[in-house]
């Protein structure tokens, strides 16, 4: 199978269902900044972090790909003409959500009260945490401007927002296992 298929060359793409949009089109640069975040995400597996915490990682990478075909999916063909959702695969659930509150409570409760914002930094693994959720939080307010235009899976929306408050905690989860500082930012004062 050859990789490149010269149908893109005129700044268009297919959904799933066959219709083409251009490249720029808000459901194409949704879907896109979710694949950006996957890859965003696999960079931090790749450290040398818990592996409780990268199995958490590839699970979430497995339900980002689900989110990007839930936002490249056309609404007005995601059922086939048997009835049937063009995606055979499962949606987002309220489990997927409840995942990552879960793991968030855990981690929290291993962290010392937040009373301040944190700058980001302190190490390069924290630091890939904190673009990730940068990252996330675009991938957010893309997809939140699509569903208002074409409304999708409520789910879908709700994880999104669950997994930048995830990649936070695990941010400051991170920075505490690696003993790297966090910074809080404490606003100058006018002179």
């Amino acid at each position: 199978m050859k990789i490149y298929t010269k149908t893109g060359d005129k700044g268009t793409t297919a959904l799933f269902g066959g219709t083409r949009v251009p490249k720029h089109h808000i459901r194409i640069e949704s879907y896109g900044t979710i694949d950006e975040l996957n890859s965003h995400i696999g960079l931090i597996r790749d450290q040398q972090i818990d592996p409780i915490y990268k199995s958490l990682l590839m699970d979430i990478q497995d339900r980002l790909f689900t989110v990007g075909a839930i936002l490249a999916t056309d609404p007005e063909k995601a059922t086939l003409k048997n009835g049937k959702a063009r995606l055979n695969i499962p949606k987002i659930s309220d489990a997927d959500i409840k995942k990552l509150e879960d793991a968030m409570d855990s981690m929290n409760a291993q962290l010392p009260e937040m009373t301040h914002f944190v700058l980001p930094g302190g190490h390069q693994t924290v630091s890939f945490c904190h673009i990730a959720r940068c990252v996330c939080r675009r991938a957010e307010r893309l997809a939140s401007h699509l569903n208002s235009l074409e409304p999708f899976q409520p789910e879908t929306l709700m994880y999104i927002n669950r997994l930048s408050d995830f990649l936070f905690v695990l941010a400051r989860k991170l920075s505490h296992d690696l003993q790297a500082d966090e910074v809080k930012w404490i606003p100058k004062k006018e002179s």
